[in-house]
């Protein structure tokens, strides 16, 4: 993992299941589990003592990067490789959202 946040869009027109996405994150180690919010909830700018690495399972989510004056939009099956001490917040999309995480 870098030292700055990467996102890793779904290539397939098909948005994936939850649980082939929990596949693919077991096939490399990591141990997800699932959260979710609903419309439009927002967090404030926060950081993290530990990589974490996030699949969007469902809706929608734009996280921001305040310090690198950068805000990264989530659908359905992309991925967020967010390194450990990056200052972001966050805004779920219209229809909330269902997210698998893993720490590094």
């Amino acid at each position: 993992m870098t030292n700055s946040p990467h996102v890793t869009p779904w290539a397939d027109p098909t948005a994936p299941t939850e649980s082939t996405l929990r596949q693919i994150m077991a096939d490399e180690g990591l141990s997800p589990y699932a959260w979710s919010n609903g419309p439009r909830d927002v967090y404030a700018a926060h950081t993290h003592p530990y990589n974490k690495v996030i699949y969007v399972a469902r809706g929608s989510i734009t996280f921001g990067l305040p310090e690198l004056g950068q805000n990264l939009a989530l659908k359905a099956g992309d991925r967020l490789d967010l390194p450990a001490g990056v200052v972001h917040d966050a805004v779920v999309g219209a229809e909330g959202v269902l997210c698998l995480e893993a720490h590094r």
